[in-house]
This record gives C-alpha cells, sequence and structure tokens, in this order.
C-alpha cells in the first residue's frame, strides 16, 4: 500500500485500496479521463473530480515530503536535530506546523536577537524568563563587557533574544492565529491622490471599507487586492492587539515583579515588530489563496459550460461579424467548416446600404445554401440580428448570436494565420464566430480560455494554478465529448487523452500525407505514437464510415473481443448487435465477467451499442430579444424581457437583454427561496425571462430580478 494512500483515502473518504490503485494508474502516465471512463473495476467507479482530487492530495504530499526531508537534513547539519523534533517533523503533514517547527533553526539575516548572543546575552534572556531576579538590573552587571557598556545595554539585548524567541515559539503563532481566524478585520482605504480618477471610480465601494475577514467573499476581496495593486487602495489586515498580548502574556508572565515586567515588554515588542507582520502576511496570503480557489472555480465551471455549449453541427452556416462604419463582415462555410466565400456589407449609419446588403446576403444564403446564421454579439449585434431577421431566403435559416469574446484574439494568433494565411484579421473573426456555432468546443480549444469572456478576476488569480485547471477542463470536455479523427483540427487533438502537441500534428501529418484513417489500428501508424499513447487515446478518437462500427463509439479498442464475442453468441454480427434492441436484451452479462472487465466496464459496453458515439450536449434552441427594447432609455422599471446568460459568479449572473450593456442577477434575486450557487440556477447561453427592477444609466448598469417570472 502506497504510505499516501491512507492519508488520501481519509481525506476523501474512499477505500485505501482504490485510492492506491488510482495512485499506481497515475504514476504510470494514465490521463484522468482515461482512469474515469476505462478503469473503473481498479478505482471503484470514481468520477474525474474524485481522481482530480486525489492526483492533487497526492502531489500536495510529495510536496510536504520533500520539505520535510529539506528541513530534516537543515537542522541535522547544525546538530540541533533531537530524536522528539525528527519525530514531531516525521510525523506531521501539516505545511504550516512544519514551518513553526522549522523557523527557530531556519538560516535568517542576522537579527537583533543573533547580535545579542554574539555578545554572550542568552543567559541573561533565560535569566529574565525564569523571573525570579528580585533585582534584574544587578544580575546584568555580570554581562556588562565589550559592546555592553551598561545594564541597560544588556537587558535590551536580552531582551531582543525573548522578543525573537516569543515570535518563533510555536504556542505564540497558534495563539495569534486563532485571534487572527476569530476577529481578523480586513481594511481598504483610497489612497488621497487617486481618489478622483477615473480610473478609481469603480473601486469606490472600497474606498473606506472594513469587514470581517472570514466574512469576506472572495470577489469583494479580489476586487480590494486588484484596486491595491493599481495603487488605488491600501489595503490591510488587522486584529486587537491588546487581547493578542494578553494572549501571549498569559503564556510567558509569571508574575508581577520587575522580571516579569521586562519579559512583558519583550513580549509586546516581539508580537508588533515580528509575530504581528509574519501572521498578518500568512493570512492575506492564505486568504488571497481562498480567493483565487473560489474564482478558479467559477471561472472553471464557466468554461466548461462554455465548451459543452450545444453544437449546430456539421451545417452551412454563414457567419457575420457586425459593425457600423467598417461594415459586416459576412462569411460562408460549408458543413465541415471550410471558407466558401467572404464580403462586407454595409446596412447601417453611416454607409447605409442597406438595400443592396439585402441583395447580397439573400443572393449568398441560395448561392451557398446557408442553413443558418451566426451573428456575433458586439457592436451593432442587435442591429444587425434585426436586420436579418426582415430578410427573405427561399429556404428556412436559422439566426443566432454567438459571443464573440477572443474572436479578435484567435483572429491575430499564429492559429488563425496558419489556417488562413491569404486572409485579414476581419475575415478570420468572422469565420471564427460562424464555427462556434456548428461546434463550440472544437473552435473555443483554439483560444486562450482567460480570453473568453466569462469567470471573474481571472487575470488576479494565480496564474500557473488557473491554468492547471483550465487544462483539466479542456481536456475532460474533449473527451467527454469525443473527437472525429479525420476531421479534428491539431488544436483539438491535442487536448485528447494521451496525445499532446507533437502527436497531434504527426495525426495531422499522417493524415495529409496518407488520407482519412479506416480505422483505429492505423493510429500505430501515426510517428512516435506507441502501444501507451494509443491506449490512452483510442477510445476517445471517432472514426465515422470506417471498416468497424466500434470505431465510432467510446467501446476501447481492447474491448472490441468482448462485443464481436457477444455477436457471436447471439448469431450475429456487431452491426446488428450495434442496431438491434431485441439481440442486446438477450445478452446476459455475466457470462462475459473475468479478471479484468467487470460490471462497470460491460455496462458502458452496453450503454455505448445503444448509441454509438452519443454527443452529450444539448440541443441549439433560436432566441430573439424584445423587439420594443434596444436601447438602455426603453427601459423601465417592472418590464419582463426575454434574456441569454452570458456570465456567472459567486455573486450572481450576467444576462444580455439586448440593450448594449448585460444586466445582473443578484444571488438574492435568483429564485424565491436561498440560493447558494447561481451555477443551481442557471447556465451560460441559458434562455430567460428577467424583470428589470432598477436602471443606473449613468454607470450603464441594469439590475435584474428572476423572482416570480
Amino acid at each position: 500500500m502506497n504510505t499516501f494512500s491512507e492519508q488520501i483515502a481519509k481525506a476523501v473518504n474512499l477505500k485505501a485500496e482504490y485510492v492506491d490503485n488510482t495512485i499506481a494508474l497515475l504514476d504510470l502516465g494514465c490521463t484522468i479521463p482515461f482512469i474515469a471512463r476505462y478503469r473503473k473495476e481498479r478505482t471503484g467507479g470514481m468520477d474525474e473530480v474524485q481522481i482530480i482530487q486525489i492526483k492533487n492530495l497526492y502531489e500536495r504530499l510529495q510536496e510536504i515530503q520533500k520539505r520535510k526531508d529539506t528541513i530534516l537534513k537543515t537542522i541535522g547539519e547544525q546538530g540541533k536535530l533531537t530524536p522528539e523534533l525528527q519525530q514531531r517533523i516525521e510525523n506531521s503533514w501539516d505545511a504550516t506546523e512544519l514551518e513553526d517547527l522549522y523557523l527557530p533553526y531556519k538560516p535568517k539575516r542576522r537579527t537583533r536577537a543573533q547580535v545579542a548572543r554574539e555578545q554572550g546575552l542568552e543567559p541573561l534572556a533565560t535569566l529574565l524568563l525564569l523571573q525570579r531576579e528580585r533585582d534584574p538590573w544587578q544580575a546584568a552587571q555580570r554581562f556588562v563587557k565589550g559592546d555592553i557598556v551598561d545594564a541597560e545595554s544588556a537587558i535590551r539585548g536580552a531582551q531582543d533574544i525573548i522578543a525573537e524567541k516569543v515570535s518563533e515559539d510555536e504556542r505564540s503563532r497558534q495563539a495569534v492565529r486563532h485571534a487572527y481566524r476569530q476577529g481578523a478585520i480586513i481594511r481598504s482605504k483610497v489612497v488621497k491622490s487617486k481618489s478622483e480618477s477615473d480610473e478609481a471610480a469603480k473601486y469606490s465601494d472600497y474606498f473606506d471599507w472594513d469587514e470581517p475577514l472570514k466574512r469576506c467573499t472572495s470577489h469583494r476581496l479580489l476586487a480590494m487586492r486588484r484596486g491595491e495593486s493599481e495603487g488605488i487602495l491600501r489595503v490591510s489586515i488587522t486584529i486587537d492587539d491588546e487581547r493578542c498580548v494578553d494572549r501571549l502574556d498569559r503564556l510567558y508572565m509569571k508574575g508581577y515583579g520587575p522580571c516579569s515586567r521586562l519579559v512583558g515588554e519583550a513580549v509586546e515588542d516581539g508580537y508588533k515588530r515580528l509575530l504581528r507582520p509574519s501572521i498578518e502576511t500568512e493570512f492575506a496570503s492564505e486568504s488571497k489563496q481562498k480567493a483565487d480557489d473560489e474564482a478558479i472555480n467559477v471561472f472553471v465551471g464557466n468554461v466548461q459550460q462554455l465548451l459543452l455549449s450545444a453544437p449546430l453541427g456539421q451545417k452551412r452556416v454563414m457567419g457575420i461579424d457586425p459593425g457600423f462604419r467598417t461594415g459586416c463582415k459576412v462569411v460562408c462555410l460549408d458543413a465541415q467548416g471550410n471558407l466558401l466565400h467572404h464580403e462586407a456589407i454595409f446596412p447601417h449609419p453611416p454607409v447605409n446600404h442597406r438595400m443592396q446588403a439585402t441583395v447580397h446576403v439573400e443572393q449568398m444564403v441560395k448561392d451557398y445554401q446557408v442553413e443558418a446564421i451566426a451573428i456575433g454579439n458586439g457592436t451593432a449585434s442587435r442591429e444587425t440580428s434585426d436586420f436579418i431577421r426582415d430578410l427573405h431566403f427561399d429556404h428556412h435559416v436559422q439566426t443566432f448570436v454567438v459571443s464573440e469574446d477572443g474572436a479578435s484574439v484567435y483572429s491575430a494568433s499564429k492559429t488563425a494565420r496558419e489556417e488562413f494565411p491569404n486572409e485579414d484579421v476581419t475575415v478570420r473573426g468572422a469565420v471564427s464566430i460562424a464555427r462556434r456555432l456548428m461546434d463550440p468546443l472544437a473552435e473555443l480549444v483554439k483560444i486562450d480560455p482567460k480570453s473568453i469572456g466569462v469567470g471573474q478576476y481571472q487575470h488576479d488569480v494565480d496564474q500557473s494554478k488557473l491554468k492547471k485547471s483550465l487544462d483539466q477542463t479542456v481536456e475532460h470536455c474533449v473527451n467527454l465529448v469525443g473527437v472525429d479523427l479525420n476531421t479534428a483540427s491539431r488544436h483539438l487533438l491535442t487536448y485528447v487523452s494521451g496525445l499532446g502537441p507533437t502527436l497531434a500534428q504527426n495525426i495531422v501529418d499522417y493524415r495529409k500525407e496518407h488520407g482519412a484513417f479506416n480505422t483505429r489500428s492505423d493510429l500505430k501508424k501515426v510517428a512516435r505514437l506507441g502501444p501507451s499513447a494509443f491506449e490512452q487515446c483510442a477510445g476517445f478518437l471517432r472514426i465515422r464510415g470506417g471498416k468497424n462500427p466500434l470505431d465510432n463509439s467510446a467501446v476501447h479498442p481492447e474491448s472490441y473481443g468482448i462485443v464481436e464475442q457477444m455477436a457471436t453468441d447471439c448469431g450475429c454480427t456487431v452491426s446488428n448487435l450495434m442496431s438491434d434492441a431485441s439481440i442486446r436484451q438477450r445478452i446476459d452479462l455475466g457470462r462475459y465477467v473475468n479478471d479484468r472487465v467487470g460490471m462497470p466496464t460491460l455496462k458502458d459496453i452496453m450503454a455505448e451499442l445503444e448509441k454509438p458515439g452519443r454527443d452529450p450536449r444539448e440541443q441549439i434552441e433560436e432566441f430573439e430579444f424584445d423587439p420594443s427594447v434596444k436601447e438602455l432609455d426603453d427601459l423601465v422599471e417592472g418590464m419582463v424581457l426575454p434574456g441569454i446568460v452570458t456570465n456567472i459568479t459567486k455573486f450572481g449572473a450576467f444576462v444580455d437583454i439586448g440593450v448594449h450593456h448585460d444586466g445582473l442577477v443578484h444571488i438574492s434575486q435568483m429564485a424565491n427561496h436561498y440560493v447558494k450557487d447561481p451555477n443551481d440556477i442557471v447556465h451560460l447561453h441559458q434562455h430567460v425571462k428577467v424583470k428589470v427592477t432598477e436602471v443606473d444609466k449613468r454607470r450603464g448598469r441594469i439590475a435584474l430580478s428572476m423572482k416570480g417570472v
């Protein structure tokens, strides 16, 4: 049993055996989607969230073990590692406790206490701490020599040693931490010289703000810290100093004599000069880390919803990047997303070539047999949507408004230049809008998730932690949906379990040279794609119309033999087995259980045979804003309007109601009952009905409610 397994199993409330198996699979290089989907017998059916939790805890324990090794080595080299201290360090898995144990031995800059020790004042400090001397100044006379010119100098040096001891004592640190957990206050004040600036206005709520740190929400803390980083706010975490000093006095004071008074002075100095700044920094870091984690969770949840947005599918699409002065860039794509045609139209002021634009769009729809139109949701989006809906086509054409967040980032990227080397950024942006409608997942993986317009404060949080979480999320979404091996871009293939950038490019190169893959086993011919990579990726790649019908399902090639045996036992082909439910109903799964394959895998196989290659995403729906409301001035309190959820935060959801400013449904206005998490009520791109409760035209803010609508 892995030494970490029992600790992790206890933390996550899972069987140690399954945790140990999961760690073993991770150590072998297996990906999280692969373990969750194809190794259920070994993990007890854990989902990806549980496996990620185990992976994170495992990595954390490995980090702590490395730190323990460093601490033990450093203290050992000083000759101060007692058996008791070694045992405490070896038995501790709390990072804060470890650092407290290490602090007295940690190499540091030359401190006042170190100078006093070099002057031989450690015995005097010990004498003062015992608090038995009636006349400490007389006792200090014995230490007057060299740089110690008098008893007062000796006393001050001894107090410096006591102050450092107090600041490094594990008991002191725990006492002050407890006080901070219970009563710390976070305060923000505006920097006077910046208070009238335009950039300061958005932080006006925090010009004179304070609240208990333990109640400070992640979005408020991150807002204050951003204001601080921009030089607009000063942020501090404070505590009742008198209560903290009283707590410490109870640890060190033994009476009311002259020694006790000197010790009390040293305790207060140690607290204010050394201990308080250290603990304040610790809590500032801890609270920021907690806020980061919450913000990352919000952002990751939004990105996942966005990536798993309902796709239109393989249809011929017109994409429109709307604009006023520069016109609307229009592109027409075939069902595979290839660019067929592009041009600019000018239906809006100041050019106002509306009739010409009408003729051109109607002709393009006819010539390229356009089945759906995707309109970006930026400038002139509402006007362009109204223009398109007034047109007449010779066949039914669906119209959708699509988020264009990040389209400009994509259009200027190396990826876009490689895809469309002969087109300018406006054409590439319109193509991205059209493709997002066809398959949001396939298109959005080409863009840095931080640029796709969801979440809160994603640029202010720990970027390495954010990247790790986002990579896991994108990987989860791509492998949940599955990827068409013969049409997927290099970027989409990169996130397939077991591949990565190099193998993804090698697959694309193989397709160019040899044509489409006919079977999954052809993957073994791709350069550098060995048995391990094949095992990890094969089940998540689909081949439509290939030689083996199972290649278009989530059944892993390692299980093909089982399905073929089922078909043989039923006296039919694999295709018959997949198409005829009555045949499948005759199968006794118990006959196929063996040492390697259990009932969880067999049930997954049967589910896939029923609906091979099933897309787990929802079906897309058309949407239309209220035609009578187009501008902020059109809004009246009490109006009930249709809207689209564009972003979800910890404090509520933003909804586009078609007036160029998203409104906020605060969490308290989402339902007639208490709501802990907005995601329990809404999801991204959901079509909702909202009531206008307040309009602040000066700041462009709209308050909305979903209660009773």
